[in-house]
C-alpha cells in the first residue's frame, strides 16, 4: 500500500518529466497514481508548465509544498513540448529520466517495469509502446494511420526497428540526454525521434500499454503533427544541414502551391467571368493565408499569433512574401536572359524566394520576444 506522507528527502534515482499546458485538474491525479506505482523507488516528478492560464503551475507548486517528491518549473515567454522536456531533463540529477504526458492518457503503471528494465541493464532506453485495442482509449483511426506511416517511414530512414517511434512516453539514462541536449531541437513534439536519430549505441526495450482516453486539459499535438515529424527526419537525413524550421517552412510552401492551384482551378470553374489575373490574385491570397495559418501552428508554434494579432501577422507575412515573389521573378528573368535554361532559372528564383521568405518570417514576423 502506498503511503501519502512525503518520505524524507533522498537523492532520486528517477525523475519523471511532465510537460504541461492547461493540465491543472490532471496533475494531482497523476501525482497520486505515480505514488502508488513507484512506492519504494527513490523518485521525483518534475512538472514543466508553459505558463498555463488555468493555473497548472500554482496547483503543482501547492502540491510540492507538502511533498518534496514534486517540483515545478514554470516557463514564461516560451513554449513547446520538446523544449519543456529538455529543460526538465537538465534540471534532474537522477540516474534515469522519464517523459510522460500530463493528460493521463499514458499508463503510469508501467513506469516500474521500465525502471526495472533499465536498472538491471536490459537496455538504456525504454519506450512505452501503444497497443492496438479497438473500443478502448486507443488511438483514433486517423492517428493510428499517422502512427503507422510514421513508424514505417522511420524504420526506413533510421534503420531502427521501433514499433512506436512517435510515442511520447519513454525512459532513458540521464547521462545520454545530457550529452545530446545541445543537439536536440526545442521545437516540435516528437522528441523521442530526435533522441533516437541523434544518439549512438542505444539499446531499446519496448514496454506495451493501453492508451487511455483524454481526461482533461489541452493536447500539445495537432492533426498536422506529421509535418513536424517529417521535418525532424529530413533534418537528420541531411546531417543537420537543413534546419528543422526551414524544412517545415519549405514543406508548407509546397502545400501552399497545391492550395494555389486548387484555388485557381475552383475560381476559374465557378467564376468563369473573372479574368485569369483576377483568379490568380484570389488564389495567391488564399495560398498565402494557408501558408500563414500552417506556419503559425507548426513552424513557429512557440511564437504564434493569437486572436486579433492574427490579422496583423497575416498582413506582415503577405507583404514579406510579396517582396520574395518580386525577387523570384526578377532573378529568374535575369538568369533566363543570360542562359536560356528555363527550368534552372525558375528553380533558382523559387529557391531565392523560399530563403527570403524564411529569413523574413523567422527574424521579423515570428521573431522571439515580439508582442503577440
Amino acid at each position: 500500500m502506498a503511503s501519502d506522507a512525503a518520505p524524507a528527502r533522498s537523492p532520486p534515482t528517477l525523475s519523471i518529466i511532465v510537460p504541461t499546458y492547461q493540465e491543472s485538474n490532471n496533475v494531482p491525479l497523476l501525482f497520486e497514481r505515480v505514488k502508488a506505482t513507484l512506492n519504494g523507488v527513490p523518485w521525483e516528478m518534475i512538472v514543466v508548465d508553459d505558463d498555463s492560464p488555468d493555473g497548472t503551475s500554482d496547483v503543482a507548486l501547492a502540491l510540492a509544498a507538502g511533498d518534496n517528491r514534486l517540483r515545478c518549473l514554470r516557463r514564461v515567454n516560451r513554449s513547446g513540448l520538446a523544449g519543456a522536456v529538455i529543460e526538465g531533463w537538465l534540471s534532474s540529477s537522477a540516474d534515469f529520466v522519464a517523459v510522460i504526458d500530463g493528460d493521463l492518457q499514458h499508463d503510469e503503471s508501467i513506469l516500474l517495469r521500465m525502471y526495472q528494465a533499465l536498472a538491471k541493464g536490459s537496455g538504456n532506453l525504454a519506450i512505452g509502446t501503444r497497443l492496438r485495442q479497438a473500443g478502448s482509449g486507443s488511438l483514433s483511426p486517423a492517428r493510428q494511420r499517422l502512427s503507422d506511416i510514421g513508424a514505417w517511414f522511420f524504420r526506413r530512414i533510421a534503420g531502427v526497428a521501433v514499433t512506436d517511434p512517435m510515442s511520447g512516453f519513454f525512459m532513458i539514462r540521464r547521462e545520454i540526454v545530457s550529452r545530446l541536449a545541445p543537439r536536440l531541437s526545442p521545437d516540435g513534439f516528437k522528441i523521442l525521434v530526435d533522441v533516437i536519430l541523434s544518439a549512438t549505441g542505444l539499446s531499446i526495450v519496448e514496454v506495451p500499454y493501453a492508451f487511455r482516453r483524454r481526461n482533461a486539459g489541452e493536447s500539445k499535438l495537432t492533426p498536422l503533427v506529421g509535418i513536424d515529424f517529417l521535418g525532424l527526419v529530413v533534418h537528420h537525413a541531411t546531417a543537420g544541414l537543413l534546419p528543422i524550421r526551414f524544412v517545415l517552412f519549405a514543406t508548407i510552401g509546397a502545400i501552399g502551391l497545391v492550395v494555389h492551384i486548387a484555388a485557381l482551378s475552383t475560381v476559374r470553374h465557378w467564376f468563369g467571368v473573372l479574368s485569369f489575373d483576377s483568379g490568380q490574385l484570389i488564389a495567391t491570397i488564399i495560398a498565402m493565408a494557408s501558408n500563414f495559418i500552417l506556419n503559425n501552428e507548426i513552424t513557429y508554434r512557440s511564437h504564434r499569433y493569437h486572436g486579433l494579432g492574427l490579422i496583423g501577422g497575416f498582413v506582415a507575412f503577405a507583404l514579406g512574401c510579396s517582396v520574395g515573389a518580386l525577387a523570384n521573378i526578377d532573378v529568374a528573368s535575369w538568369l533566363y536572359k543570360a542562359n536560356q535554361t528555363w527550368w534552372a532559372s525558375g528553380l533558382a528564383g523559387a529557391l531565392l524566394s523560399v530563403v527570403w521568405n524564411y529569413a523574413v518570417s523567422t527574424n521579423l514576423i515570428w521573431r522571439p520576444g515580439r508582442r503577440r
